[in-house]
């Protein structure tokens, strides 16, 4: 079963220097580490090491996969087709996207989308970013209030843009689920 899914949505191409922090990163926080291509890992994730103390009733290994994509890095193909139907993000968060990391979950659980959620902020510390994360409609206005928005879409599929601070803040209370 596959779990939720956030997108970092970039300006440029990610420096080499910074995908070696973001592995390294990654690699020293986790139990399992497989790098399928350069910016592409998965892993299994120790939940504690993002913070999260109460794993529920799971080891605290979650298994997900980090993938950097767009011209140059790979998953070209997979990056146009996620962007064919975004329209103008320049007009919400400023730039066009020319780049992405995908932070997939494979597990759907609780603690799954915490997880996600504050792997994505930390990968976001590494290589910048603004966070892309589709909402339910009676998400927008809990999110609405919270620190690091760049944008909110309210229209058909509503959904907000953000920094790795709100990432932090909307997944603190009891019960934070991701829409996918």
């Amino acid at each position: 079963m596959s779990g939720p899914v956030l997108v970092i949505e970039l300006a440029e191409a990610v420096p080499r220097v910074a995908i070696q922090r973001l592995r390294e990163f990654l690699l020293g926080a986790s139990a399992r580490f497989e790098e399928k291509r350069v910016g592409e890992y998965d892993l299994n994730i120790h939940a504690e090491s993002l913070g999260i103390t109460d794993a529920g009733d799971v080891d605290g290994r979650r298994p997900v996969l980090v993938s950097l994509m767009g011209p140059g890095i790979g998953d070209e193909a997979i990056f146009e087709a996620e962007h064919a139907d975004e329209g103008d993000q320049e007009s919400f968060i400023g730039f066009t996207p020319t780049h992405a990391v995908d932070v997939i979950a494979f597990c759907n659980r609780p603690v799954d989308h915490v997880v996600t959620a504050l792997l994505t902020a930390a990968v976001m510390d590494v290589v910048g970013g603004v966070a892309n994360a589709e909402l339910r409609e009676d998400q927008v206005a809990i999110v609405a209030s919270l620190p690091g928005i760049v944008a909110t879409m309210t229209d058909q599929w509503p959904a907000v843009y953000g920094s790795a601070e709100f990432l932090r803040a909307w997944a603190q209370p009891p019960g934070f689920r991701l829409l996918k």
